[in-house]
């Protein structure tokens, strides 16, 4: 027997309780699976041994591989069993132990209650279902998701809003909320924090921890930092800045703008910038001693020096107060509104016989913790639980050790430690594998609880083992080199100290690739005003990097190397390819984009929004026009999908032109839409009497509608119709049952389809690392490993230690508790993501490839992508070139690697389709920029008359300006508002502006141009449209457009120094706008004249142009 299994063997025995640090690949479950076994072998019934998993997926394929190894049993004869028994550590084997073996798959099924291999949620809940009265809740509980809570809570708020107490709560934080902290982000927090917030701090407690007295006021504050003489100094200081520094005259101006006879709070934080080093400083929010001028000022202002740097200690310390202050109030309004809202969140969920996740956990704790019942409760189950059996024990959360710990308490005291039976507790996890934070997860539990039992066990001389797998079942011996060296880079932080990994298959081939880093495009065209806002163009990084995988890829299935899958050497397939991502970023829908470009079988996402799948929006739309016939877009939304399949020329048939609704349209022309009208009113006649389920199921089944969706939209669309006939269900548990309220309450909220990918045969798998966890695959492809910004949530709820939980104000605000907090909060995200890393490097088999896009960075700050570089640097790498990527990148590889064939398969019978079915479709064009009726060529001003000039185009721009703005003001005021009209444009001397303004004024008091600017005209009107004569987009502003019931003018000003005598001697270029202008505004306003005018400013006249010479000049673009 080989040491690898040698360690599994021993992990296994029953005999000896055993804590078990297990490392990727090794083989836990397989150990996990033996020792159950080898308890039944032994004779322990199968409902006194309890295996807790992390996940239900977990839980299963335990109990599927527990259930296939006692059903192999079943059937072996003796010396195929024997030798099967031996390999696990079975010794003794006699002929009756045999037998027993053979039996023990019927035991197992016949279980009273099954076996228990089950989740601790899943475990908490049967627990209080045995014993509803003594842990006090409703015999009949249920248990909701997080969108039933979040609905809940959203419900509940609304309620306390309506009552006056409530409203009071909600005062509290409501001065503290703004962008992404909203009420019920914050009310999510506060229900998952209850335990910290019950009961509630008190103001002297919170004041304590801020470290400010309770009495403190904002006046004190503004107190500390102004004595009274601040303005007098400010002056003197301004009378010494330099007008030609222009740090010095925006020290000036700031200085200027400050209300020191009333100060608030935002006064301060200006005194603080001011007076205080940054945030970004070496020390940060300190006196600028000396720092607030230059020396030269410092010179000329004296002795006055020593004042103002009395002043930068004074606003120190103030800000001391002011941010202990600020997180008081802050923290003590989270506090009150905790305290009204927590016990109306728990009535409202008793009253409904609810319980989510944290009450299952917390109400289990308290019922094992009770002094009244414990003892009981214990004993009962001391009756079936012998054995207790922890999976992924990295992952399992404080308060959930707590129950384990309650569980196992009597093991080794009182009752519970009898003689008679020999009981035990087997953990296994991997620290290195801890990643689930955001669930509760501390990896410094694992040795925490291992210390315990393992005190509590040597008290009674229980045998127990500290045992480790560091070999790996799974990973070839290069890619388990990189990982122990990236681990010795990044130390004991995250991962622990002295990780090895030993390869079981040291001669297995395997390959670690490193592929040239794609650098973030940086700078780029302006994006056009109609782009979508998260359009990623063709040549962005990650676009780059998306392509390469999908081109790699291809060449990887095209030309297939040879590699050793579970012991056999075959030609690698699609379907041995794993991608994974740290989040659904764009670059993972971009990677499944060019996948399925590339036309390569992929599996699609793993994880999506309930709505967002085609399939789902169609059946949303059926329920909406099914409970409100009058909604003509479901209804047509519907007919265009695949339940009842009309093309986009029958949809346009039946509904242009109607006089009604839709459905009236339809029904009077049944015989064309025949089919799809039968399936509407069949379900429009079941819609009162049939639930939402019942109703879809209709639609699904008996119309065939689910195989018409899968069959347009792929297999994926399955999970999204199971997804939301599962949501149906749900709906109508809580709900009473209506279309209407079904549809709102899917829209009220977001519900994740889960797909599992594991069984993705055939296809290549995108997902996140977290959505990987326990899987593995011979090809593992790292595209996300660029540097991450750090994942912030909405509300910054910290707890110190020994401090009570903290509400943290915004960044630069906090005191040095909580910055401390703050730094330790993100310290161990940053361990979490060496975690990950780790997580993600295991997952690969045989072939392992890292690649990156955007900014690496370096130090602390490093990218995934840089510290697996900086360890292959230290290897035997070869040079490695991928094509379509500049640079070169590294390869690490051992054993052959010779191409293979294509697997062949079998050949198909199908129906022959038209080639456009199967041929990809064509790259959609991208749009051309929108032209400028501006910019259409051509002469702007009389030959050798032009002044293009700066001075020229500014005076244009600000009598445009004048001409715009002035208008809406009285004549009295235009001379003081000038200036400030100019300073949009530039700032301007009096005497400069002066003719402008006196050129404006002409113009605007000229009584044959008063219909230009009267109310009823509109002022710089934004025009788009398509111009048939260019056959372009066009954009622009007309600077008037002047409105009749039976005539539109379009007024453009111009400012040239000349002005031409007539229409036909204007500048071609000005011609040519003014035709765009009128070949726009004619579909607009096709029943009116359209004519077009130049205001020539100068002259203060106004030129009508004739349609014909402005539309010729626009034919003459053409060519331009």
């Amino acid at each position: 027997m080989d040491d690898a299994t040698r360690a599994q063997t021993r992990a296994a025995d029953p005999a000896t309780s055993t804590w078990l640090g297990a490392n990727a690949g090794s083989g836990k479950t397989r150990v996990l699976t033996d020792r159950v076994a080898r308890l039944l072998l032994d004779g322990v019934p199968p409902e006194r041994i309890l295996c807790l998993t992390y996940t239900k997926a977990a839980a299963m394929e335990m109990q599927n591989r527990l259930f296939s190894r006692l059903g192999t049993w079943a059937m072996k004869d003796d010396a195929a069993l024997r030798d099967t028994l031996g390999a696990i550590g079975v010794g003794g084997l006699t002929p009756e132990l045999l037998d027993t073996a053979r039996t023990l798959f019927a035991r197992a099924i016949e279980a009273p209650g099954g076996l228990k291999i089950q989740t601790i949620h899943s475990f908490c809940a049967s627990v209080l279902r045995r014993f509803p009265l003594e842990a006090r809740v409703s015999p009949a509980f249920t248990e909701i998701d997080e969108r039933v809570q979040a609905r809940l809570l959203a419900d509940l708020l609304d309620d306390m809003a309506d009552t006056e107490a409530g409203r009071a709560a909600l005062d509290f934080i409501a001065p503290y909320l703004s962008g992404d902290d909203s009420a019920v982000a914050l009310a999510r927090s506060v229900a998952g924090k209850a335990e910290a917030l019950m009961p509630a701090a008190d103001w002297d407690t919170i004041c304590d921890f801020a470290g400010i007295s309770p009495t403190l006021a904002e006046d004190d504050v503004f107190a500390t930092a102004l004595t009274g003489d601040e303005a007098d100094l400010f002056q003197i200081l301004r009378t010494h800045l330099d007008p030609t520094v222009k740090t010095q005259v925006k020290l000036g101006q700031d200085l200027a703008g400050l209300d020191l006879d009333t100060p608030t709070p935002a006064t301060l934080k200006e005194l603080e910038r001011i007076f205080l080093f940054g945030p970004t400083a070496k020390t940060p929010f300190t006196p600028k001693i000396d720092g607030i001028a230059s020396a030269k000022v410092r010179t000329t202002i004296g002795n006055d020096m020593a004042a103002i740097n009395d002043l930068a200690e004074r606003v120190a310390e103030a800000r001391t107060l002011r941010t202990g202050l600020e997180t008081a109030r802050k923290t003590h309004a989270l506090h009150q509104f905790a305290a009204r809202f927590l016990p109306a969140y728990a009535r409202a969920k008793e009253a409904r016989g609810w319980l989510d996740f944290d009450d299952l956990i917390d109400k289990t704790r308290a019922l094992l913790s009770d002094t009244k019942v414990a003892q009981w409760v214990l004993f009962r189950l001391d009756g079936g639980i012998d054995h207790i059996l922890v999976d992924e024990a990295q992952d399992t959360a404080p308060r959930q050790w707590d129950i384990v710990q309650r569980l196992a308490e009597d093991f080794a005291a009182g009752e519970g430690a009898r003689t008679d039976v020999q009981r035990t507790i087997f953990v296994v996890g991997d620290k290195k594998q801890s990643i689930y934070s955001f669930q509760g997860a501390d990896p410094s539990e694992f040795d925490r609880m291992r210390a315990h039992f393992k005190a509590r066990l040597d008290e009674i001389d229980a045998p127990f083992q500290d045992a480790a797998l560091i070999h790996s079942f799974r990973s070839a011996a290069p890619i388990l080199s990189l990982v122990d060296r990236v681990a010795a880079k990044l130390g004991a932080p995250g991962l622990g100290d002295h990780i090895e990994h030993k390869a079981f298959f040291d001669a297995k081939p395997g390959r670690v690739d490193l592929w040239p880093a794609i650098e973030q495009v940086k700078g780029g065209d302006k994006p056009a005003w109609n782009d979508p806002q998260d359009l990623v163009s063709e040549d962005h990084h990650s676009s780059v990097l998306a392509q390469t995988v999908a081109a790699q890829i291809g060449a990887m299935v095209a030309a297939p190397p040879m590699i050793d899958v579970e012991g056999k050497r075959r030609a690698l397939t699609a379907g041995d390819i794993l991608i994974l991502v740290r989040s659904r970023s764009p670059l993972f829908h971009k990677i499944i984009a060019e996948l399925k470009r590339a036309d390569l079988p992929v599996a699609g996402v793993d994880r999506s929004q309930l709505t967002s799948p085609l399939a789902v929006k169609d059946l949303m739309a059926l329920c909406r026009f099914l409970a409100t016939p009058e909604d003509d877009l479901s209804l047509a939304c519907v007919l265009r999908s695949p339940l009842c399949g009309l093309s986009e020329a029958q949809l346009y048939d039946l509904a242009h032109g109607r006089p009604g609704f839709l459905w009236s349209a339809m029904r009077d022309r049944i015989s064309d839409f025949e089919d799809a009208h039968a399936i509407l009113k069949d379900l429009r006649d079941s819609a009162d009497f049939l639930k939402p389920y019942d109703l879809l199921e209709r639609a699904l089944i008996r119309h065939d509608g689910r195989r018409r969706l899968i069959a347009r939209l792929g297999p994926e669309a399955e999970d999204a119709v199971d997804a939301m006939l599962a949501q149906a269900l749900a709906y109508e548990a809580t709900e009473v049952p209506s279309l209407t309220g079904f549809a709102g309450w899917l829209d009220s909220g977001d519900v994740q389809v889960k797909r599992d990918l594991s069984q993705a045969e055939g296809q290549i798998r995108v997902m996140t690392v977290h959505g990987a966890k326990g899987l593995e695959a011979p090809v593992v492809i790292l595209p996300d490993c660029a540097q991450k910004q750090g994942r912030g949530s909405s509300v910054s709820l910290l707890q110190p230690d020994g401090a009570p939980l903290i509400w943290a104000p915004g960044k630069g605000d906090e005191v040095d508790a909580v910055t401390d907090a703050a730094d330790l909060k993100k310290q161990r995200e940053a361990e979490e993501a060496n975690r990950l890393l780790y997580v993600a490097l295991t997952r690969a088999e045989t072939w392992l490839i890292v690649a990156a896009s955007g900014q690496l960075g370096k130090g602390d700050d490093a990218s995934w992508y840089k510290i697996v570089a900086d360890a292959v640097a230290g290897m035997e790498a070869a040079a490695l070139t991928v094509e379509g990527l500049e640079g070169t990148g590294l390869r690490l590889q051992t054993g052959d690697w010779a191409e293979g064939e294509r697997p062949a398969h079998a050949t198909k019978t199908r129906a022959t389709l038209p080639d456009w079915a199967t041929a990809p479709a064509p790259a959609p064009e991208k749009d051309k920029p929108a032209r400028r009726p501006s910019d259409l060529g051509g002469a702007k001003a009389l030959p050798g008359m032009g002044d293009e000039s700066a001075t020229a185009m500014q005076r244009g721009t600000i009598t445009h300006l004048l001409l715009e703005h002035l208008p809406r003001l009285p004549q009295a005021a235009w001379p003081a508002a000038a200036p400030g009209i100019a300073a949009l444009e530039s700032d301007l001397s009096p005497e400069a502006l002066a003719p402008m303004l006196e050129e404006a004024t002409r113009v605007l008091t000229a009584p044959h141009l008063t219909h230009v600017f009267t109310q009823d005209t509109l002022a710089e009107v934004e025009i788009a449209g398509h111009s048939p004569t260019l056959n372009a987009d066009m954009i622009g502003i007309i600077d008037r457009l002047i409105v009749t019931p039976t005539r539109v003018t379009a007024v453009d000003f111009k400012t040239n120094a000349t002005v031409p005598t007539a229409p036909e001697d204007t500048p071609d270029g000005l011609l040519r706008q003014m035709g765009a202008y009128a070949e726009l505004l004619q579909p607009i306003y096709p029943d009116r004249d359209i004519t077009t005018a130049i205001l020539w400013s100068r002259t203060a006249t106004l030129m009508e142009l004739p349609h014909d010479i402005v539309s010729q000049a626009l034919r003459r673009a053409t060519s331009a």
